[in-house]
């Protein structure tokens, strides 16, 4: 009986322990006016990103804050970015974080080249995106949604992990990116813009 009580006094610790160091959410609300600035790019639900911007809606939460720490501690390197996360605090990135994962994704725009689509499907499955990204591509965690992004953006990406000029939080998008070729990577940012 003493182990019995023993092991559930060191459960409750252990419970108590965890909520303790559980990692703070965001509150959308708040996010709402420290995104203003983002979203002139960024885009909104009314208006599309700028050209070769990533749309922030509906992405994972963890992505979204891992991605503005790498920036304001300069261990991810995008020029347009410079200094525009700076003094920005952990919470405002959770904030921040919060309100863009409760948008809505994009919608696809434009029509698709069904070709270039099917080629695209075949090239994903292929390289396996499905299994980090999930297989409707939406992402989690620290992995981004693809569904529906930016074409532009995806196939600027998809080239800088090829050729080595971006790296995630890891170096897997850069083995996989590694012989894609020019035509590959296009085909690959239509199907994933047009899901």
């Amino acid at each position: 009986m003493r182990v019995v009580r023993r092991a559930v006094s060191l459960l409750g610790i252990a419970f108590a322990a965890g909520a303790a160091f559980a990692q703070p959410t965001g509150d959308p609300s708040r996010g709402i006016a420290r995104s203003a600035a983002c979203s002139t790019c960024h885009g909104t639900p009314e208006r599309a990103p700028l050209a070769l911007t990533p749309s922030l809606a509906g992405q994972p939460e963890q992505f979204l804050v891992l991605q503005m720490f790498l920036l304001r501690e300069g261990l991810r390197d995008v020029p347009q970015m410079a200094g525009m996360l700076k003094g920005v605090t952990d919470q405002d990135f959770m904030d921040i974080a919060a309100h863009y994962a409760r948008q809505a994704p994009p919608r696809s725009n434009g029509k698709p080249d069904h070709v270039l689509r099917a080629r695209g499907a075949g090239l994903s499955q292929a390289m396996g995106c499905g299994s980090c990204h999930l297989t409707d591509y939406r992402g989690q965690r620290q992995v981004p949604r693809l569904s529906n992004q930016q074409e532009d953006y995806l196939a600027a990406s998809l080239k800088a992990y090829r050729d080595n000029q971006r790296s995630g939080s890891d170096t897997s998008m850069n083995g996989i990116m590694y012989q894609g070729t020019d035509s590959d990577i296009q085909a690959l940012a239509h199907y994933l813009a047009h899901q």
